[in-house]
């Protein structure tokens, strides 16, 4: 694709994030999700393939029904209250609405049935745009309601989510439907935990993107889209390999990695406010996602391809800017636990 083209995309991207993120009126912010969504589309389906179409217009339908829920809750809280106010949502039936309307953008189960076929025909960074600046916008709207929506629904649908995302990433070997399952069940222990501190919530999901960027780099940097071709990565660079296993365990929440701050924190929380049947539905259900991370992880540092070449120049052939990046973020990813008591909320 031209990059003319490309930048005016992830421009109009950035554009429809900044301004649902920046709006109180709710047809603002309805424009900015349809401009973000229509961004995103060329992007999905710039390598022609059928699998790529057929993404491009799953995550058409699929937003383009989440915004039109969206609408038309906004509509019934008008005709409610006789205002357009993001922050004035005092109609019960439009807080459920919009609940279910934003588990649908951000891929919340029941409604995440589209997120793991959508970036399966998506390309590596596609994928990484997908499972992080995407979900901002859904997000700023959770966070500016966190107060008003429905607590019931919204903590189903996260403790639903962290168990989806476990089970279903059980028997994947697609690189892709398991970064897709990851990020349900992340979603999930936000979800779960917004509705009483949207200040932690926020912290998870600052959490999630930081560890998510560096192992989504580094997959494009090995051209890697299945669990078999993690096996050939340590004679590309065994250090990058080494530190993407230690990536995964990070997003897999394992201490003293930097992904056991939300997971510790959010289960903290819980406690806290005598949830306890909540609290250990999601620390057992989070072991099912720990169980593939740790398999990913085994494939990584533990075994070798039965066609592994001999070759060991394939780096010099890899762009800088790539390991330029994952060197800055990857002592992030890793080595964040000692800075809780200042993240702390």
């Amino acid at each position: 694709m031209n990059p003319t083209i490309i930048s005016i995309l992830l421009s109009n991207l950035a554009i429809g994030t900044i301004i649902t993120m920046s709006s109180y009126h709710w047809l603002l912010a309805w424009m900015g999700l349809e401009l973000n969504t229509l961004a995103i589309l060329p992007i999905i389906s710039k390598s022609h393939h059928p699998r790529a179409t057929e993404a491009s217009t799953k995550y058409f339908l699929t937003q383009a029904a989440a915004s039109a829920l969206i609408l038309f809750s906004s509509m019934i809280n008008a005709l409610y209250t006789g205002q357009w106010n993001i922050m004035q949502l005092e109609s019960p039936l439009a807080q459920i609405l919009l609940t279910m309307a934003l588990a649908m953008k951000l891929g919340l189960a029941p409604a995440h049935f589209w997120l793991p076929e959508v970036l399966q025909g998506a390309s590596l960074k596609t994928t990484l745009i997908i499972v992080t600046w995407q979900k901002l916008a859904p997000m700023a709207l959770l966070f500016l309601t966190w107060n008003q929506t429905s607590t019931l629904t919204i903590s189903t649908m996260g403790a639903l989510s962290v168990l989806v995302g476990g089970l279903g990433g059980l028997n994947q070997t697609q690189l892709r439907k398991i970064i897709a399952f990851s990020s349900i069940a992340h979603l999930g222990w936000m979800a779960t935990i917004i509705p009483k501190s949207h200040k932690l919530a926020l912290l998870n999901l600052s959490i999630y993107i930081i560890i998510s960027i560096p192992l989504m780099m580094s997959l494009i940097f090995f051209y890697a889209k299945t669990a078999l071709d993690l096996t050939t990565t340590w004679i590309t660079s065994p250090m990058l390999t080494a530190l993407t296993m230690m990536t995964l365990l990070s997003l897999g929440g394992l201490p003293p990695l930097t992904g056991f701050i939300p997971k510790w924190l959010t289960l903290e929380e819980l406690l806290s406010q005598d949830m306890t049947l909540l609290a250990t539905l999601l620390a057992l259900t989070t072991l099912l996602s720990l169980f593939f991370y740790l398999r990913l992880s085994y494939s990584l540092s533990i075994t070798i391809a039965p066609n592994s070449t001999k070759s060991s120049s394939k780096w010099r052939l890899q762009p800088s800017t790539l390991t330029t990046t994952l060197s800055t973020m990857t002592p992030l990813v890793l080595a964040s636990l000692p800075l809780l008591p200042l993240m702390k909320p």
